[in-house]
């Protein structure tokens, strides 16, 4: 009885506070300005399957998109056998679906157990490959301090919870072996059941102690880690099904037209359309912080996995140039986490004389960007930093004047001349004449 009130109090406080972080995280991204994404249903529930559930981009590199796939599906998979774990906590039984299952449970061990051992080996070779190997991807300076030691973290919980879940069952099968009253033999378990043999030595109470703390380690740390991933890049575990519905149905590559410049232009060619003086508003256009961003990027910016697959395939990082399109999804996450803070203290949103633009994106990094769209098709979960570049960057151009002479000389002739070189549209085919 009191091994039950204790698990029911420990799943309660993880339930409040998972709820609570996920709250505020919902509150970060409604701070972004509305946005109708509404579509094609149909299409959109298949991009939940392609890109979240299928992991279909990943599977363009074929030997590591199997083992992520391994890892992810061994999460959503072995967990539900959490499910048995906490009905067994709150009514005190064991192995509550053995007897409704019968032989099937076995199975489904097994199954269990295989994906254990293969989430436990992919996390190996990650670990190497991040901390041995060193892909380049993984040793940029913003992934310096908390964001690399958070990938290693999460690697690390998901190797010990897997060893722990495959120590429990061997400990369970070793006291099934020894006519343990309490654990009733239920098949062999096609990994655990290798090591129960040589278990079958230690006492019983040895075997029941080693398979209680394992029980409530892997419970303990399961909860500890659902909490744990509101902290984390980590957080696109969940994150990655919403975005992939939202995702774009648009043609790549197509720019979303300004609604306020697209009325100016309007009025210049039907003046009767304007509105009376009194009745006009200035628009503002792109944005400048995460308050004129919409709530998609924002979601974009916190299922950001930081895998880097965006900065090593944009041309513009390639060549030396600052822009990194990875940077400038944590940027936004940061941005948003600090103005959280500001409005914890303040009760609302104090200014505190920052912005996205200029205090945590540069001028340069959005200048670089070729909008060339190499970020977004890498993306495992159809994340498009370009669409912040976008409206960073017209907001740079737009509301402070801020380009380059080149730039503003090409505005200027389009606007004067509507094209991009300097001649009257007249003087425009008059090369012809010398021909």
């Amino acid at each position: 009885m009191i091994q039950q009130i204790l698990f029911i109090l420990l799943t309660a406080v993880a339930i409040v506070l998972f709820a609570k972080k996920a709250k505020e995280i919902y509150s970060n991204i409604n701070l972004g300005h509305d946005e109708d994404l509404s579509g094609d249903s149909g299409k959109q529930w298949r991009n939940v399957l392609l890109l979240a559930l299928g992991q279909k981009k990943m599977f363009r590199y074929p030997l590591v998109g199997m083992m992520h796939f391994v890892i992810y599906a061994g999460f959503i998979i072995i967990n539900i056998e959490v499910l048995e774990i906490v009905l067994d906590g709150v009514f005190g039984t064991h192995r509550m679906f053995a007897n409704p299952l019968g032989g099937f449970y076995t199975f489904v061990i097994d199954f269990f157990e295989i994906l254990a051992i293969g989430v436990l080996l992919a996390c190996v070779v990650f670990l190497i490959r991040r901390n041995v190997l060193k892909l380049k991807r993984f040793m940029k300076h913003e992934l310096d301090g908390w964001p690399r030691t958070d990938a290693n973290l999460i690697l690390i919980t998901e190797i010990i919870l897997m060893s722990l879940f495959l120590t429990m069952n061997s400990a369970d099968r070793a006291l099934q072996l020894q006519g343990n009253p309490h654990y009733l033999d239920h098949g062999n378990f096609i990994l655990s059941g290798l090591l129960a043999p040589s278990l079958q030595n230690l006492s019983s109470l040895s075997l029941t102690g080693i398979e209680r703390t394992c029980w409530w380690l892997h419970i303990t740390g399961i909860f500890a880690f659902l909490n744990y991933l509101p902290y984390s890049k980590h957080f696109h575990i969940l994150l990655a099904f919403p975005n992939a519905y939202y995702k774009s149905l648009e043609p790549k590559g197509k720019m979303e037209n300004m609604e306020s410049v697209e009325k100016e232009v309007q009025y210049m060619f039907k003046p009767e359309l304007a509105p009376a003086n009194g009745e006009a508003q200035t628009p503002k256009f792109g944005a400048k912080d995460i308050f004129d961003l919409s709530w998609k990027n924002l979601l974009d910016a916190y299922t950001c996995t930081e895998c880097g697959r965006c900065t090593a395939a944009c041309p513009a990082n390639i060549t030396g140039k600052l822009l990194n399109p990875r940077k400038i999804m944590m940027d936004t996450r940061d941005r948003m986490e600090e103005v959280r803070k500001n409005i914890k203290i303040n009760g609302s949103f104090k200014d505190d004389s920052k912005t996205l633009l200029h205090n945590y994106i540069t001028t340069e990094e959005l200048r670089a960007c070729t909008s060339c769209n190499a970020c977004v098709e890498e993306c495992p979960v159809s994340i498009s930093p370009l669409d912040i570049i976008f409206e960073l960057r017209r907001s740079l151009v737009m509301e402070e004047s801020n380009a380059p002479a080149e730039w503003n000389t090409m505005f200027s002739n389009i606007e004067n001349n509507f094209a991009p070189w300097k001649f009257s549209p007249d003087e425009r085919d008059k090369w012809t004449s010398e021909l």
